[in-house]
């Protein structure tokens, strides 16, 4: 049998970049394309080393595992554990996904048994065959576009108010954008001015603050020291009273912004009536979102076509 490892190489290659791409969708992140084709590459490596080394290290189960690993390091990066971990199984999962699909829609429309003259089912035809390059070839985007349009629209039914939008923060004059979540249950509002307060954290927020400043914000927020805030932040640091989880009353910094620009679905959302609360911690820990937004600013805010 001849084996045509350039077409296999370059089959093997588009898979991965296709399910490394789904991956990407799936768990809303923002790395670029190349780095996709990167890891589609880099993945599609095992097809040559199975062939020259059928009996090396990485054809084993440990040897394929640490591999994946390299494959999502290679193209995601690694910010941290915990979202590193979280892409490897969502990785493995969308790729059992798609196989299982294609291994089902193929035994639908195949007779892999039958009866012979002594009555005993056998197995009459694989995947090695043109016919099943084919099916491989046509069926794999059809599985991957069926995979991918159903668990945006399980998604899409479970978010529903609370989901994911870019956001633009801009303070004293300098503009950052990071990925905000309108959160239903943040209901916290200066009860002074009515403002609605969102919060951002440290590590969105150090952007506009120097080490130093951060450490002194940091610790008059813990001692309540207004005397030792940093000259330039004091007239953009407001204190707002709030009640805790526990019920107990205490003050958040809040910083008073230029504007605030979200934009949501097809609309682009500006205000300057909001307080940015600081979070000294990350939100999340796989580092999805860095502002929880208040629900009242879709509502009241100025709407602008995006």
């Amino acid at each position: 049998m001849t084996i045509y490892l350039d077409a296999v190489w370059a089959l093997n290659f588009l898979l991965d970049i296709m399910l490394l791409m789904l991956t990407q969708a799936l768990a809303r992140d923002s790395t670029r394309i190349i780095r996709i084709v990167i890891g589609g590459f880099v993945a599609s490596l095992l097809v040559p080393i199975s062939l020259y080394f059928p009996d090396t290290f990485f054809t084993s189960v440990i040897g394929k595992l640490l591999f994946s690993c390299f494959i999502i390091l290679t193209t995601f990066g690694y910010h941290n554990f915990y979202r590193w971990i979280k892409l490897l199984l969502l990785f493995y999962f969308i790729t059992f996904s798609i196989g299982g699909g294609l291994i089902g829609i193929h035994y639908l429309f195949q007779r892999p048994f039958g009866l012979d003259s002594n009555g005993f089912l056998t197995f009459n035809s694989g995947f090695g065959d043109p016919v099943s390059w084919l099916f491989v070839v046509i069926g794999f985007p059809l599985v991957w576009v069926f995979t991918k349009s159903r668990m945006d629209k399980h998604a899409a039914e479970k978010i529903r108010y609370d989901q994911l939008c870019p956001v633009t923060i801009q303070i004293k004059g300098k503009s950052y954008s990071t990925t905000g979540y309108i959160d239903s249950g943040n209901q916290l509002i200066d009860p002074l001015t009515k403002k609605p307060v969102i919060l951002c954290d440290e590590l969105f927020l150090k952007n506009w603050f120097t080490e130093e400043e951060w450490k002194r914000v940091r610790k008059c927020s813990e001692s309540l020291d207004l005397d030792s805030l940093p000259t330039e932040w004091e007239k953009y640091l407001q204190l707002v009273p709030y009640q805790g989880v526990q019920g107990n009353s205490t003050f958040l910094f809040t910083i008073r912004p230029d504007t605030l620009v979200i934009y949501y679905g097809e609309q682009k959302i500006v205000t300057s009536k909001v307080l940015v609360g600081l979070q000294f911690s990350n939100l999340t820990k796989d580092e999805s979102y860095h502002c929880l937004l208040h629900p009242q600013i879709i509502k009241l805010a100025t709407i602008h076509s995006a």
